[in-house]
């Protein structure tokens, strides 16, 4: 199992290579992951255990724990662990325990710790997922680098995770007071304004346009569900074999009770389409891929509901990611950044403000 999602910051951009052995020394407490196992009742009473590094950084550490036959993944924050990093853990490690026996693709939550002093951060156990990330390297796997039409069926699964994910009932769930659904859209302008301006060091052309636009523009037809934040190739994985199967959605952690509708605007807005160079103008190869057109009719099929009012999803997807990355390329000219592939996000979010309010100005919505 990988989690891809786990270094890449939102739209997929991943980091450089670091030294994995020496961050992550110690980071597994054996022992006290043993007796953390027994009080739990997980499997493999009084066996040893055993971990093996799979993925991580600045964001979190993931192993793969394998004891008495089993395998699982522990996720936690790294040695260092950020403010609000252990809240996220057990946030979570909840939406994961909410989803059980959903139809939604996920890793099926095994246990959680939220005590920080038995291993220095709260971490949690879930199922190990058998799969393959489209974050692997070396582009799509057989037979999806070939087979033209299983690689479509990749785009079609993508969409479904999220579709799938909009039907489930939060509130018979027991996710009340996970996010702030009320009130959503009108806060998000502003919340992101203000995470600007803490690092604001140039203008953004394009950005208050798309902002006033956004502001004027709140969809008529909002109805709250669970959306994962930062939906993209980077974070699912897929069941190895054709047909494609979507065998788990990974990365959590910016996950809410919000609009739906924002996670298929954030695949929507990067997604390439025929008249493009589908092959180099991504992290992945969109060749072969569905249109926007026919993923949207199948969202809206799956899930049921009305996709009309994409482009102003399509806009605050870009108009939040550009504010997002910005932050990372602030660090990189400060010179405080430790992850030197930062330093092209300065051009991605000058794009991005412009692609937001270039659709901004030619959209039908009114």
């Amino acid at each position: 199992m990988s989690e891809p999602g786990t270094d890449a910051a939102p739209g997929g951009v991943a980091p450089g290579a670091v030294d994995d052995e020496a961050r992550t020394r110690g980071l597994v407490d054996l022992e006290r992951l043993r007796r953390f196992f027994d009080e739990h009742g997980l499997p493999g009473q009084g066996e040893p255990v055993e971990a093996i590094f799979i993925t991580g950084g600045a964001s979190n550490e993931l192993f793969e724990i394998r004891r008495g036959g089993q395998r699982m993944a522990l996720r936690r924050p790294p040695r260092i662990v950020p403010a609000g990093r252990n809240e996220t853990m057990l946030r979570e490690y909840r939406l994961l325990a909410a989803l059980a026996d959903t139809d939604v693709p996920h890793a099926r939550a095994l246990a959680v710790c939220d005590d920080p002093a038995l291993m220095g951060g709260c971490f949690y156990l879930m199922e190990y997922v058998d799969g393959w990330s489209p974050m692997g390297g070396g582009g799509w796997p057989a037979p999806f680098d070939n087979d033209l039409e299983a690689r479509r069926g990749l785009g079609f699964q993508l969409v479904d995770g999220i579709a799938k994910l909009a039907r489930v009932d939060w509130k018979g769930r027991g996710l009340e007071g996970f996010g702030r659904p009320d009130g959503f859209h009108e806060r998000q302008v502003d919340r992101w304004m203000s995470h600007l301006a803490a690092v604001q060091f140039r203008e953004i052309p394009g950005l208050d346009a798309a902002a006033t636009w956004l502001r004027a523009h709140q969809p008529r037809n909002y109805v709250p569900g669970i959306m994962h934040g930062d939906y993209q190739f980077a974070n699912v994985m897929f069941r190895a074999g054709a047909p494609a199967r979507l065998a788990a959605i990974v990365d959590w952690e910016m996950a809410t009770v919000g609009d739906p509708l924002l996670d298929l605007g954030w695949v929507i807005q990067g997604w390439l389409d025929e008249d493009e160079e589908r092959s180099t103008g991504s992290y992945v190869d969109y060749t072969g891929m569905p249109s926007r057109t026919e993923l949207l009719d199948y969202y809206s099929i799956e899930s049921g509901r009305d996709t009309d009012e994409i482009d102003y999803y399509v806009i605050l997807a870009r108009f939040k990611l550009a504010v997002v990355l910005e932050a990372g390329y602030a660090r990189v000219v400060a010179g405080t950044a430790d992850n030197p592939k930062m330093e092209a996000f300065g051009d991605v979010v000058l794009n991005l403000a412009q692609r937001a309010a270039d659709l901004a100005s030619t959209t039908s919505l009114h």
